[in-house]
């Protein structure tokens, strides 16, 4: 069994060393490691490559990868040395290679069979993959991830208002769903911003119209406040927005229903993620 971790502040997935010894049917030596302790860092390879036969099969890079192990903190508050998890597929290598060179003894061929058996289950459930789902780092991961869209496309601080959707885009709108179009906007059924998310703002980035809905929240009368475009950053949310825009205007002029419609764009532009159900009553969101 290895021992898996990560790193919350940089997110490397970590190996204990001593785990990936015994994985390799290494006894984990407490005195090789208390040796790699006391002795200056850089020094000295962990136990499962430390053979002098083994050192032809080590090229200096990932040598100095060997020998400068990540300290990290484990659960129980003590800290233990370990090697990121990309590592595992070379150091089997290593083995392999000077099995395949013949240049290992008899007693170390049990080493390298456990090491083909690790290559081959790596082959079928990718390392990465292996520690994220053991560690629940993919939940984190995931996150993560669309915590760094949210940042490139959002922002705390809203614009001021500016004209940003063109009336084409609402005379679309009301031609699809053949009703007729208002001399103004505020004529405008209450359910237009329902339509705007669902088109929009749901296929802009994953998680953008959510976190639209928490920064912009519903007043006690049922609007919101200010318009979701106040929102976008400038260099990125709001020229993603008025791309956006101008194609879905454009496959407007290409359909004479909405159903027709909705269905080129869907294929066109999948939504991000689920989408609450719609509900009539609210005003318009966007």
């Amino acid at each position: 069994m290895i021992s898996y971790t990560y790193k919350e502040d940089d997110g490397r997935r970590i190996l204990r060393e001593r785990s990936v010894a015994r994985a390799l049917g290494k006894k984990g030596s407490g005195a090789h490691w208390q040796r790699k302790r006391n002795i200056e860092k850089g020094a000295i390879l962990p136990e499962y490559v430390s053979a002098k036969n083994l050192e032809p099969f080590i090229d200096d890079d990932f040598r100095n990868t060997l020998i400068n192990a990540i300290t990290y903190k484990m659960k129980s508050g003590n800290e233990a040395s370990g090697i990121e998890a990309t590592a595992l597929t070379e150091i089997c290598n290593i083995w392999l290679k000077a099995r395949e060179k013949g240049a290992l003894y008899n007693t170390q061929e049990n080493t390298a069979k456990k090491a083909e058996i690790l290559v081959r289950g790596l082959a079928h459930v990718g390392i990465i993959a292996l520690v994220d789902e053991a560690t629940g780092y993919d939940k984190i991961r995931d996150r993560l991830a669309l915590q760094a869209i949210l940042d490139k496309y959002l922002t705390d601080e809203w614009a001021k208002w500016t004209k940003t959707f063109p009336d084409e885009f609402y005379k679309g709108l009301f031609r699809l769903k053949n009703i007729p179009y208002p001399p103004a906007p505020a004529n405008r059924p209450l359910y237009v911003g329902h339509w705007t998310n669902d088109i929009i703002y749901s296929r802009l980035a994953p998680g953008v119209l959510k976190d639209l809905k928490v920064k912009n929240p519903r007043l006690q009368t049922g609007y919101r406040r200010r318009r979701f475009h106040q929102y976008l950053t400038r260099d990125i949310g709001h020229p993603t927005l008025k791309d956006l825009l101008s194609n879905v205007i454009f496959l407007m002029k290409s359909c004479t229903k909405w159903d027709d419609f909705k269905r080129r764009l869907n294929r066109a532009q999948p939504k991000y993620g689920d989408t609450i159900p719609l509900d009539l009553k609210y005003p318009e969101d966007n």
